[in-house]
This record gives structure tokens, sequence and C-alpha cells, in this order.
């Protein structure tokens, strides 16, 4: 294997090669930035370019622009809580009140180093255990997706905040929203209202953007007072305590996303999700997540690059994409008339270890590319008010449009702003919707396929090993905060018939008193 990896260096060290992980690495960040394009749009407008080339160095840039938007994606979760794509929505729970407390530079830098050791061990896995990952990822069948997704789904808990049943409530609205469009199976319209533009279904980033980047413009336009300027900005070095404080979630998320990447479907947003509700249950200041904590950038950030690179396990030796963005991919390299499978390792080891290779090559080159211009990027919190707002909602218009090209997803996008301010005015997080809608059409369509391979029987999902055990780490994970919160409401209970309690004695004492 080090052999086969020097050779992989051999290969992705060639000038040409070099020059083709810097464009794919730099154009993918720049992907990542800006809301609303996103990886799989990049890498579809690229293929054209990377028709022609050596398939070695073609996949080397397709590769780059996919990790490289994960990489930069965390920036205008940031400063704006515009998610630049979808893996990097959980970024902006923390990372964003960071910012507003003038931690951007801190923030970013975090979001820097996580995602390069996120990134490392995600190329460390899929060099070391590719094959035996592989097999293990076919194993997993529509039971075992749905005990997953059903994991994924108790995170609600620990995204709600104080109040579990508004969380709970947001969910519920997210896993609505998923449902809109047309069934595949039975075609039946659900929750359309007879709009021919829905019957399609509401895209994830429309939602996004409104309930997280325009609900925070009209919260700003709600603020009273001058200047757009939110604390100055400090520096971005971390000091010994907080390189300690990250060290932990950074490498137990960076572990949890590659396994989460290699699963077909589950992907870097899934992987974000979970590495930010494990985080939160682990740490003992769990309860100062949402509001700055350094874990919480840390987390998530690790676990969605590690997942980019585990969606390649499947990809390479399987010839199954792990996610959307992969399955362009694998267009990509059919056009170029290279098979991925199996046999690859075997008859084209030039190209997966030259992947390999280049994506350490890669992780380095985005964090000496992104660390330099950190302090530019937080420039951006001192834009004025005036300007500020306007970006943000150009930004969000243009993501949104270039979709589909749809005046209709504009009134979607405002509709969703709508709702995200009202949510915030009236204590609805928003992340349990968002986590909603992530999983709850993969959660229906795992569902159905195993219903109909049992029969109709439920008890196939505590039957089969795998899913029973993801169903009995769902349950326990949830039951913590059911007990906290069970305790909380006998406490306040007792509280109250006390102080009923001590009211009588009063009103008892001045009463014999009077008499």
């Amino acid at each position: 294997m080090l052999d086969q990896l020097i050779q992989g260096f051999a290969v992705a060290m060639t000038p040409q090669n070099l020059l083709f992980v810097f464009i794919g690495v730099l154009a993918g960040t720049i992907i990542g930035i800006l809301p609303g394009l996103g990886p799989m749009s990049a890498i579809a407008l690229m293929i054209p370019i990377a028709y022609g080339m050596d398939p070695t160095s073609a996949i080397i840039m397709l590769a780059g622009v996919y990790y490289g938007a994960i990489f930069g994606g965390s920036t205008s979760s940031i400063l704006l809580n515009a998610p630049g794509v979808a893996g990097t929505v959980a970024t902006s729970f923390d990372g964003y009140p960071m910012a507003k407390q003038g931690k951007a530079g801190k923030a970013l830098a975090i979001a820097a180093l996580s995602s390069f050791t996120g990134g490392t061990i995600g190329v460390v896995g899929l060099m070391l255990i590719a094959p035996s990952l592989a097999s293990f990822a076919v194993s997993f069948g529509p039971t075992e997706y749905f005990a997953l997704m059903v994991l994924g789904l108790t995170a609600v808990v620990s995204l709600a905040g104080r109040n579990l049943v508004k969380g709970l409530v947001s969910a519920v609205v997210g896993v609505m929203i998923a449902l809109v469009g047309i069934d595949s199976q039975t075609a039946i319209t659900r929750f359309t209202f007879d709009l021919p533009e829905l019957y399609e279904g509401v895209e994830f980033l429309i939602v996004a953007l409104g309930v997280f980047a325009l609900a925070e413009v009209l919260v700003m336009l709600n603020r009273r007072g001058q200047g757009g300027a939110r604390g100055g900005v400090t520096s971005l070095r971390l000091n010994k305590r907080e390189l300690v404080q990250i060290t932990p979630p950074t490498l137990r998320s960076g572990v949890l996303g590659f396994f989460t990447g290699v699963l077909p479907g589950a992907g870097a947003t899934v992987a974000s999700f979970l590495s930010y509700s494990m985080e939160k249950r682990i740490a003992r200041d769990g309860d100062t997540f949402g509001q700055g904590n350094l874990k919480g950038v840390a987390g998530p950030e690790s676990a969605n690059n590690a997942a980019a690179v585990g969606s390649f396990v499947p990809l390479m030796t399987l010839g199954v994409p792990g996610s959307g963005t992969t399955a362009i991919l694998l267009g990509a390299l059919l056009v170029l008339g290279v098979q991925p499978g199996p046999l690859m390792l075997a008859e084209r080891p030039e190209m997966f270890w030259g992947l390999v290779a280049s994506m350490y090559i890669g992780s380095a080159v985005l964090l000496v590319l992104n660390l330099p211009l950190i302090p530019v990027f937080a420039k951006v919190l001192n834009t004025p008010k005036t300007v500020l707002v306007p970006l943000v909602v150009v930004f969000c218009v243009v993501g949104v449009y270039g979709l589909s090209f749809s005046v209709f997803d504009l009134g979607l996008l405002a509709a969703f702003g709508v709702i995200g301010f009202l949510m915030r005015q009236n204590d609805f997080p928003a992340a349990p919707m968002i986590l909603g809608l992530i999983l709850g059409g993969l959660m229906e369509r795992s569902m159905r396929q195993a219903l109909q391979i049992s029969g109709g029987e439920w008890s196939v999902f505590l039957t089969e090993p795998i899913s029973a055990a993801l169903v009995a780490l769902a349950v326990l994970s949830m039951a913590p905060s059911l007990v906290r919160a069970v305790r909380g409401r006998l406490a306040r209970r007792s509280a109250a018939k006390a102080a009923d309690q001590d009211a009588d004695r009063d009103a008892d004492r001045a009463e014999s008193l009077t008499n």
C-alpha cells in the first residue's frame, strides 16, 4: 500500500496535475462561498472542460471542485448566515453567533483547521479501508437506512433548545415540506395546492436560504439603530486552551463523517447534523451550543469534509454514487471512458492512488489558500448595514434563481424568509425544520421499500441486527433529554404547588390576624 501511495504521489505531483489540483480547489472554494451554486452545478459545468483531458487529471480536478466547495461553504455560513452549500448549514448554528460576537476570525480559522483535519481523516480512511468498507456499505438495505434516518431524526431533541415541543413542531413542518410534490410510487400530488411549480418538490437551498439568510435580513431590518458593524473582528489566532478544546470533537467528527459518507445517500449534510447532535450531547457545556460554542463549528466542519471524501469509497470501488455530486462524477468518468468498480484498483491503480494523493495535496492547498484570506473575509462584518443587507439579498436571489430560473422559486424564497423571521420572533428553532427536510424524503422512501420487501411486516425494523442496533441507539440517545424534560416539568409542578401552599398559609395567617 505504501508503494502504491508513493506511485500515487508521483502521478499527482506532476506539474500538470498539481495545476489541476489548484484549479479544482480554488474553483470549489469560490463556488462554496457563493450561496446557491454548489458543487453539483460546478462539476456539471466543468464536464465539457474535462472532456478530452487525461482521465486521471480530469477526476483530480473535478474531485478538487467537490471537496473545495465543502471547504469554502463555511465562509458564508459563518459571516452571513447564508450557507454556501447544504453541508455547511450546521456550521452556521454556532459560527454565525461567533461572528456577531466579533469572533469571526476565530470561527473561520476553526472551520479551516477542522475542515483540513476532517478531509485528511477521510483520505486516510479512503486509502486504508476502502474495499472492506465498500462491501459493508452494500449490506445497508432500506431497513438499515430507515433506522439510520430515525437515529438522525433523534437529533431534534438536542437541536430543539429549551422547548422540546417547539422543536418537534419545527421538525414536523420540515418533514411535511420534504413530502411536497408528486409521490414517486403512487403518482399522487401532495401539498402542492394544484400548483405545477410544486410538482417536483421544494429545493433544499430555497428553504435553507430563506429561514437562515433572508430571515436574518428581516431581523436586521427590524432592529432599530444605525450601523452594520457587529463588533470588532478579533485575531484568527487560537490559544492553546482553544486548540485543546476543539481537537477531540474534530477527530471524533472526522471519523463519524467518513463512515457516514461511505453510506450511499447519506452525504455531507447528514454527517454534519449527526456530528452537531453528537457533540452537543457529549459536551459538558452542551447548553451553550447555538450561542457561539467553538465545538459547534469544529464538529460539523470536520464531519462534512470527511464525508465528502468518504463518498468516493462506493464510487471508486463499487461504481455506486454515494451522493448527488458523486453521481455527476460517475457520469463524468463514464464520459471519459472509465468504468469505476471492483476492478478499478487492479486495472487503473494510477487513477485511484493518484486521486488519493491529490486529496492530501488539495487539503494542504486549501488550508494554505484560505488561512491568509480569513482577515479579508472577516471584513464583511464591518460592512454598513445599508450595503450588507442588499448584498445578502442579491446572493440569495441569484443563488435561488440559478437553480431553475423560476420566478416562482423567488416567491418561495420570500415566503420562507418570512416564516423564518416569524419562527425567530416566537422562539421556534429553525435547525429541526432543516433536519426534518433533509431526512423526511429519505426516511419515507426507505420505509416504503423495507415494508414492500417484508410484505408489510413492521417487525422487520427490529429483527434485522443492524437496524435493531440503530433503533436502540436512537431510543437511548433520546432517553437522557426526555428524562431531563420530565424532571423539569415535575420540578416546576412541585414549585408551583409549594407556591400555592405558601400563598394559602399566608392567606390563613392574614385571616387569623384579622379575626
